[in-house]
């Protein structure tokens, strides 16, 4: 082989390689997995601020309210945790009576599950099972009774309806024989009249025929299917006979046949023509009254079965309170009951709080050198509607920018973590006591003056030292929880990435409180356990 074929051998497999890579080569997909947990989720603002010397603090109620007094002065010197103003408190010590109230009978209902039901209550929960239990043998028995007297019912009235079809043939049959003889009689000749009467004579033969193939059949094998359909098809061709009946007697009162037909056998015409009419309408009745005993048998039986239903529930609701009431309590009521316990007290504690809360304490010691408000008026946000301004006797104070996205999420009072340069390894406990309502921009950006307090000044501290800041703004326990980059944005919509075996699926979802450790808190959307994909 030569040299330049092996060349182009080599070439070929590349380029065969090449477009192998290119077209059908799929580059696997890549992310990572994260399961969707419960857990602690933290949510915190970490900002840097500045000790200052102490300056004037806005101080405001926690929640809105309408101001009751304001015992504080301009002017007059106070303590910390002295209470310069207080709210109007009306409305949540009603509401706070009714939360007691809840607290005493969840409690009590809690009590009464753990020691069971007395002597009395049982007595009188098994009396209930025993009347029950009569109620729906009785029910049970009518409902038996009714299904047996509608059927009783509906086959004498079919036995009713074949009598009226035994009539129908033997009256349909005296007709044919009337127009036979009525036929050879008086029309033998071939003129228009004698025409018509013997086709009309012929297609009451064939009615006739049918009729007696319809009785003949139900009489070999009778159901209540087969008696209804040729109920009507035999009424069906009675009417055709009667109207052939009619055709020919008119042609008898013709002028070439008046005379000629006897008035006696036009009177025979009118007669079974009149039977056929009664045969009609008794077949009429018989359709209508089957239908009616139908209607009746249902409505009957569907009564009675409508009550034994409802008798045999009250008897399985009577064995079931029955069966509770004597059983021991299940852990899942206790569970229950107790939650609802802790619930109200909590509800109790939340409004004893805003009780508490609605007395605004001076958060420092400090000279009052401003009232903003009077009693009467109502306060609004704790962020941008103060009280009281104070002069803090304390030297020393934080003042830090807090972004405006991140102020929304702060409440006066949030705890915080200080930690300074100067005194490395240690971390200061201290409180947000003041936020300016007044934005503050820097390079266009909105930020918000906020003075946190120590709880208790470091010895040695100078204006001017830096102050790293950890503002504890909310904290969640036991919720379902992801990484916040497993959440994207898609057509308005929040949603995530699922993973289900080797199946990939979009679920949308709604974001709660969202953490510092780049985690988020899932409200809705997913369940514990599954998986979602982080790209």
């Amino acid at each position: 082989m030569s040299k330049k074929i092996i060349i182009s051998i080599i070439i070929i497999l590349v380029l065969v390689f090449g477009a192998y890579q290119f077209f059908f080569k799929k580059e696997k997909p890549k992310f990572t997995v994260a399961d969707v947990v419960r857990g602690t989720i933290n949510q915190e603002i970490s900002e840097t601020g500045q000790i200052q010397k102490g300056d004037k603090i806005n101080i405001s109620f926690k929640n809105p309210g309408r101001i009751e007094s304001i015992s504080a002065k301009v002017g007059d010197q106070v303590k910390k945790g002295d209470v310069l103003a207080k709210l109007d408190t009306s409305d949540i010590k009603i509401q706070l009576q009714e939360a007691r109230a809840n607290f005493s009978l969840y409690q009590a209902q809690s009590n009464k599950l753990l020691a069971g039901a007395s002597a009395e209550q049982i007595k009188a929960a098994r009396t209930a099972v025993s009347n029950a239990e009569a109620a729906f043998q009785n029910a049970k028995q009518n409902f038996i009774n009714i299904t047996a007297k509608a059927e009783d019912n509906l086959n004498s009235d079919y036995e009713d309806a074949l009598s009226a079809l035994s009539d129908a043939y033997l009256k349909a049959y005296n007709a044919q024989s009337a127009a036979y003889l009525i036929q050879r009689n008086y029309f033998t000749g071939n003129d228009q009249e004698s025409t018509n009467v013997k086709e009309k004579r012929n297609s009451i033969e064939t009615s006739v025929s049918k009729i007696k193939y319809y009785f003949d059949d139900i009489q070999t094998g009778p159901s209540k299917d087969k008696t209804e359909l040729y109920l009507s098809q035999i009424k069906n061709e009675l009417s055709n006979v009667s109207s052939y009946l009619k055709i020919i007697r008119e042609i008898c009162d013709e002028s070439g046949y008046f005379s000629l037909v006897s008035s006696t056998d036009k009177s025979s015409l009118d007669t079974h023509r009149l039977n056929i009419i009664t045969v009609i309408s008794n077949i009429a009745n018989a359709q209508q009254t089957i239908a009616s005993t139908k209607l009746t048998n249902e409505y009957n039986i569907n009564t009675a079965k409508t009550t034994a239903s409802s008798t045999e529930g009250t008897l399985l609701v009577a064995k079931d309170s029955f069966n509770t009431l004597t059983a021991s309590p299940r852990q899942e009521d206790v569970d229950l009951y107790q939650a609802q316990v802790d619930k109200a007290r909590a509800e109790v504690q939340i409004l004893e709080n805003k009780i508490q809360e609605a007395s605004l304490k001076s958060p420092v010691d400090g000279q009052i050198i401003e009232i903003k408000k009077r009693a009467g008026e109502l306060v609004q946000s704790a962020l941008s509607d103060s009280v009281v301004i104070i002069l803090p006797t304390d030297t020393y104070e934080i003042e830090a920018d807090i972004y405006e996205e991140d102020v929304v999420k702060m409440n006066i009072g949030n705890e915080v973590d200080i930690s300074l340069i100067a005194f490395p390894d240690q971390t200061f406990k201290g409180r947000v006591i003041s936020v300016d309502p007044a934005e503050k921009l820097v390079e266009g950006v909105v930020y918000y003056k906020t003075i946190i307090d120590f709880e208790k000044i470091p010895e040695g501290v100078k204006p001017g030292m830096t102050a790293d800041l950890v503002i504890k703004t909310a904290s969640k326990e036991n919720v379902l929880i992801i990484p916040r980059n497993a959440i994207n944005k898609k057509d308005g919509k929040t949603i995530v990435e699922t993973l289900n075996g080797k199946n990939i699926g979009e679920r949308e979802v709604q974001i709660g409180l969202e953490g510092n450790n780049d985690m988020a808190e899932i409200i809705f959307g997913l369940n514990e356990g599954e998986k979602v994909i982080i790209r």
